[in-house]
């Protein structure tokens, strides 16, 4: 079998070890012929593939990025396309003439939509979800996120010694638009006195209270932190909004950070590393056993697979009921 295998949408850390998940298991164990398809689906509108071989893959598994590089190319979109350009069809057509068998995706909901898509016009598809955000639907989790955790709590861990020593209230933007999921872990793992989730929303009074309150037991300053998709004014972004509020509303110096790309780079930590190698072992094992149009998944500790039609379009969003947020609540944590 020939397989092919693109990586599309925002680079993460684990795809580089997934991508050598996936071959090394393609090329040892199975002996398949694997092509490596350049800048995510845009490759395969060009041709632009490579043939990987097992000296290709050295190196990989604690490197970050993609080394087949990723786009944000949509093919299933119109906007833009002239009317006599067919992109699903062409790509279709050039999957046929490469002499591909099945095509491996590693990506982000967008990039489950459009797998999904092309499995429903018969294209041999297996995915792999990737985000940091921890928001595709069926999996408990997605590599990259245990890294971006690890940063972002990392930051947190620092910004408790200048909080203190200054007196201040620090208030730290993670990434995260529609789910909080960084937000929640990296604020519970760090300590935070007030996190704030777009899932829930959140009064100003709530947290002056919050940080009065703990002036009142001798705890002279707070850590606050906001996912980027919090509900601001429209004018100013999560950090710099909650920072100027908070100082308006308490007379406290407030200063803001803002994590952004930095918790998206850089090498995986070792869970990422390992549940990336799981992953796509996994997703080469469906090709062989002839299982299309699936995503592979962790539930609890085992890996697994769902259709991707169950995916497409769905979005795994924090809930006022999970665990962290009780015990947070029960511990006195605000969360708005």
């Amino acid at each position: 079998m020939r397989i092919g295998i693109l990586t599309s949408g925002g680079d993460c850390p684990g795809i580089n070890a997934t991508i050598r998940g996936v071959c090394k298991t393609a090329i040892h164990h199975y002996g398949m012929e694997v092509l490596g398809i350049h800048s995510g689906f845009q490759g395969l509108l060009d041709k632009d593939v490579e043939v990987f071989t097992d000296k290709s893959l050295s190196g990989l598994l604690n490197q970050g990025g993609t080394v087949l590089g990723t786009s944000r190319e949509k093919p299933f979109k119109k906007k833009g396309v002239p009317a006599d350009v067919n992109k699903p069809a062409l790509i279709q057509q050039h999957i046929r003439e490469l002499g591909i068998d099945c095509v491996v995706c590693i990506g982000g909901n967008g990039t489950q939509k459009t797998a999904a898509k092309f499995a429903a016009m018969g294209v041999n598809i297996v995915s792999v979800p990737k985000t940091i955000d921890n928001d595709i639907w069926g999996t408990d989790s997605s590599f990259g996120f245990d890294t971006a955790v690890t940063i972002a709590t990392d930051a947190i861990d620092r910004l408790h010694s200048t909080a203190s020593s200054h007196k201040r209230v620090m208030v730290i933007e993670v990434m995260g638009h529609k789910a909080g999921w960084i937000a929640l872990y990296s604020g519970m793992a760090g300590g935070g006195d007030v996190i704030l989730l777009p899932e829930i929303p959140y009064k100003l009074e709530n947290i002056r209270e919050t940080i009065m309150n703990r002036i009142k037991r001798g705890k002279p300053y707070s850590i606050v932190v906001v996912a980027e998709g919090i509900q601001t004014d429209g004018n100013r972004r999560a950090a710099e909004f909650i920072a100027q509020e908070i100082e308006r509303e308490t007379g406290l110096e407030t200063r803001e950070t803002v994590l952004g790309y930095i918790q998206r780079g850089g090498s995986p930590t070792p869970f990422d590393r390992n549940l990336s190698t799981r992953m796509g072992g996994h997703a080469t094992e469906l090709i062989a056993n002839g299982e299309y149009g699936r995503m592979i998944t962790l539930v609890g500790s085992e890996i697994s697979s769902i259709p991707l039609e169950e995916v497409a379009g769905k979005l795994k969003l924090v809930t006022e009921e999970h665990d962290l947020v009780v015990q947070g609540r029960r511990m006195g944590v605000c969360f708005g």
